[in-house]
């Protein structure tokens, strides 16, 4: 057997082996196993330190996922975007295309915790339609494999989709989405790679939250991703007491950067039923990018966005760096703080250089400017 299916099969997947190994009272988890999947492969358990550190955070069950906070079990209206099963059609020139239902750990904080690990709601058997779908929408030009994981499928059920997708004519670009690299490095086997290296332009986009992710062995299994020709992104998510800390988020976009991977997206936690003790405030965000912008190379910056609730799409935010705007100038704030001031095209008069740059460390409002 494989060494990635055996560790599939020795994956802690019951409360009672949680309560016994963290001394967890079996009773606060015991009726989370009934609404939401437990998963965690022994590679990743075995990066857990200590109780309730930032790994242990992810993937061991809190009776806090009961409370009722008013959150939502499908926060994104993906089900209303969804013309045919497996598929989300929500913007112009591409789509979600949902081709495994398993994941191989399952993130507490999974914003399709709905459907995630319920083969009646994300089947294979659907995936013929997806593809019917997709070829007969000639406006799909890049369609984005997920589920569950698309990784967790055998290489000849992945092969089978990438083939019917790159016979698509107006398919351009395959995007997959998947946290295999970071749950189980092993599936990234050289079978799997000469599979993926046939379909370019294929990308993926893999997720990491935290440093102590990127071991050895995870920055191998990108590294042979990486050697295939396959540009790789990280999604990143927003988590309180797992990476709402800038110096954390900086360290974590470092060393994906030394492992290839180009930070691609921070997301604010999505509204999911029985996440509120995953939430941030929006300000925390906004404070790390600032952490980031100027601080470290522009390549280890994401965007930060809210993915909107309600199925609006994702809208990046950014710090104040714009102070005002107007058919003169534009004032703005470097991340230092400094301000200068940015002529616009037409404008009339002589310019001194002094006018351009304000006295070092001095703060305007917006008021002032």
């Amino acid at each position: 057997m494989e060494r990635w299916r055996q560790q599939l099969q020795n994956s802690v997947t019951k409360a009672r082996e949680i309560s016994q190994r963290f001394g967890v009272p079996l009773e606060d988890i015991l009726e989370l196993e009934k609404q939401f999947n437990i998963k965690i492969t022994p590679y990743y358990l075995s990066l857990i330190k200590e109780k309730d550190d930032p790994i242990y955070k992810q993937v061991i069950p809190d009776k806090l996922e009961l409370v009722d906070t008013g959150l939502f079990e499908d926060p994104l209206a993906e089900d209303k975007d969804s013309p045919v099963n497996n598929i989300v059609h929500r913007y112009p020139d591409r789509c979600l295309f949902l081709i495994s239902h398993v994941c191989a750990s399952y993130c507490r904080f999974c914003t399709r915790k709905r459907k995630v690990g319920d083969p009646t709601k994300i089947s294979t058997k659907f995936i013929d339609e997806g593809l019917n779908y997709i070829s007969q929408h000639p406006e799909i030009r890049d369609v984005i494999l997920s589920g569950g994981d698309p990784l967790l499928l055998g290489d000849h059920q992945l092969e089978y989709v990438l083939q019917k997708l790159r016979r698509i004519e107006h398919v351009e670009i395959i995007r997959i989405g998947t946290r295999v690299p970071c749950f189980l490095p092993h599936r990234i086997t050289s079978g799997l790679v000469r599979i993926l290296k046939k379909y370019h332009p294929l990308y993926i986009n893999v997720h990491f939250n935290h440093p102590d992710e990127l071991t050895p062995i995870a920055v191998r299994a990108l590294g042979r991703l990486a050697n295939a020709g396959i540009p790789l992104g990280n999604q990143t998510v927003l988590l309180k007491g797992v990476n709402d800390n800038p110096s954390v988020m900086k360290k974590l976009m470092q060393k994906l950067l030394q492992a290839r991977v180009r930070p691609y997206y921070i997301y604010q936690a999505d509204m999911v039923f029985g996440t509120e003790h995953f939430r941030t405030n929006v300000e925390k965000g906004l404070e790390i990018i600032q952490a980031l912008r100027g601080w470290t190379s522009g390549l280890a910056v994401p965007h930060f966005v809210i993915d909107a609730p309600g199925g609006g799409g994702k809208i990046p935010l950014l710090p104040q760096y714009i102070m005002k705007i107007s058919d003169e100038e534009v004032i703005l704030r470097n991340y230092s703080g400094k301000i200068y001031r940015y002529r616009q095209p037409e404008s009339n008069g002589p310019l001194r250089i002094e006018e351009i740059l304000e006295t070092e460390g001095q703060e305007l409002t917006i008021e002032e400017a």
